[in-house]
């Protein structure tokens, strides 16, 4: 396993290190590696099908249908 060591961190940053860690119940470090887990190796962007899967099935497909010489910009929503 590699060390690292993290210089000059502003005092908030630590300050709010430490709170998480303890309402996690471990130490600054575990807190740390968890962070650094997380964001560097967890997560991902979403493709744009799983985005589009999302939307929750509403209204009726005549809801969205252009009307002709509309362009949007003019409509006027309720």
């Amino acid at each position: 396993m590699a060390s690292l060591v993290v210089r000059n961190l502003d005092e908030r940053i630590v300050a709010a290190l430490q709170r998480r860690a303890a309402e996690h119940g471990w130490s600054a470090e575990a807190e740390h590696r968890a962070l650094l887990e997380e964001i560097l190796l967890r997560l991902r962007g979403r493709s744009f099908a799983e985005v589009i899967a999302e939307i929750p099935e509403v209204g009726e497909d005549r809801d969205f249908q252009r009307v002709a010489g509309e362009t949007g910009a003019d409509r006027v929503f309720d």
